[in-house]
């Protein structure tokens, strides 16, 4: 819980520590994003050390850091050069984290009422902190009803953030580059695309943009940014919980530069910015990284109302499915492009008469590789109704049933239209279509689809039996 702390008595530094400014301001910082909401920071600075034992503190460092995986080594020296301990920490200015480390010493606590309280810190419980003043009162002081602490000497170091503390030893005295790396939390990045379909729904304009938010407590500027695209296994860490609090209101900044390689690195994809990215605390940035003109497209029309298929486990015999199942034709965009297409968003897009491009749809894809067909739903379309109902379900033997659908499909388009209609074959997998008054295609071992061209007003009406052949019984 954080609670502002106005007036601060007694603020000094440690001392002996020699306190090591923020990051080198040449660029030398390199941020690796993965969308999985983790980046790992890597950079380097440049340090004063002394012959002998140093101790270090070195500040500008992610709020979100995985304290494990800090990694911190010489470049300039190595040999010379030895880390005994590192320590992480996070220092927050609410008025427990402050009292904490006062617990059975003297304080001064001054209240919203005005009055101040002096006395023995004897313990922090339940938001309050308890004092024994020279009267021998006991004061319960609510933590949200601080508005000063005076504290005794020496004071604490209370430079709010977080901070990496370092214990070694440099055979020689002088400058040192460093480099410094460790995983954060806090940092994120998705694919955003916009596609502008044109008006005869044939070809469509495709832009793809990064979004990069940065909630991990620190800015990252003139760095050097590259972007994973895939699922790449990691232990969670609680990490997430202290984002959360960090999710206030973003700021946008577009880029409109591309200038973005793409390349294959492991088994992922890796897009890296050809030009130093600056990233702000709780900002979102977008950056440009694919797009293509004039892509072949076209609309798919789809009704499908039956059942989901979940498995062949075992037979279902019973009767099921009789009433009529009424559903939306759903509207499908189907193309493919030349470039890998991270998971992300879809918007698209379609002009209007007047010119005015306006939103039809938008969808969630995966990571979709080059050359591989995109089918995405754009939402149910107006002038298309469908209707299924099962119209027989009976035993021709012990083992055997049959099963009758009918599916009517209404067109109040002004043009035809080819609605596909996937069946899913759920009651057990030795199965057969013994009647159809359509053609139709296996799709795999569980379904079969169906292409109904409807004319302009028209009804078509679709019919079929499947026949299945249930196990002997053991």
């Amino acid at each position: 819980m954080r609670m502002r702390v106005l007036f601060l008595i007694s603020i000094l530094l440690l001392g002996g520590l020699p306190l090591i400014s923020a990051q080198d301001r040449g660029g030398r910082i390199s941020l690796t994003v993965y969308n999985e909401g983790a980046a790992l920071i890597s950079e380097l600075r440049s340090i004063a050390l002394e012959a002998g034992l140093n101790n270090i503190i070195l500040r500008d460092i992610a709020e979100t850091t995985d304290a494990a995986s800090i990694r911190f080594r010489s470049r300039s020296d190595p040999a010379e050069f030895t880390v005994f301990e590192q320590s992480y920490r996070y220092i927050e200015l609410d008025a427990g984290a402050l009292l904490k480390p006062y617990v059975a010493r003297t304080v001064d606590i001054a209240v919203a009422s005005g009055e101040t309280y002096s006395g023995d810190l004897l313990q922090l419980r339940d938001e309050k902190a308890i004092l024994l003043t020279g009267s021998n009162e006991i004061v319960y002081i609510s933590l949200y009803d601080i508005r000063g602490i005076a504290f005794p000497p020496p004071a604490l170091d209370l430079s709010p953030g977080a901070e990496l503390r370092l214990l070694l030893q440099s055979e020689s005295a002088g400058e040192h580059e460093v480099e410094l790396a460790y995983l954060a939390g806090g940092l994120n990045w998705t694919a955003d695309y916009s596609v502008s379909l044109n008006a005869d729904d044939t070809a469509l304009d495709l832009r793809g943009l990064v979004t990069l938010s940065n909630y991990s407590g620190r800015a990252y500027r003139d760095a050097s940014l590259k972007l994973i695209a895939g699922e790449v296994s990691r232990i969670e860490t609680g990490a997430e919980a202290f984002v959360q609090e960090r999710m206030m209101a973003m700021s946008a900044a577009a880029d409109e530069s591309a200038g973005v390689e793409e390349r294959e690195f492991s088994e992922y994809k890796l897009y890296a910015v050809a030009r130093p990215v600056t990233v702000e605390d709780g900002e979102t940035k977008q950056i440009e990284f694919v797009s293509g003109a004039d892509i072949a497209a076209k609309i798919t029309f789809v009704f499908d109302s039956s059942p989901a298929f979940r498995g062949y486990y075992s037979p279902i015999d019973y009767h099921e499915g009789r009433g009529a199942a009424s559903a939306n034709v759903r509207t499908f965009l189907e193309f493919s492009t030349g470039a890998d297409l991270p998971a992300g968003r879809v918007r698209i897009y379609k002009p209007d008469v007047d010119g005015a491009s306006l939103l039809i749809g938008e969808s969630a894809i995966g990571h979709t590789p080059q050359g591989e067909a995109l089918m995405i739903g754009i939402g149910a379309a107006f002038d298309l109704t469908g209707l299924r109902t099962q119209t027989d379900f009976s035993f021709v033997s012990r083992r055997v049933a049959r099963e009758s659908f009918e599916i009517r499909l209404r067109n109040r388009k002004d043009d035809a239209v080819e609605i596909i209609v996937p069946e899913r074959l759920y009651r057990w997998s030795d199965w057969q279509i013994i009647e159809s008054s359509a053609p139709f295609v296996k799709v795999d071992n569980a379904s079969i689809e169906f292409a109904i061209t409807v004319e302009p007003g028209a009804e078509e009406v679709l019919t079929y039996v499947v026949e299945y052949r249930f196990p002997e019984e053991t």
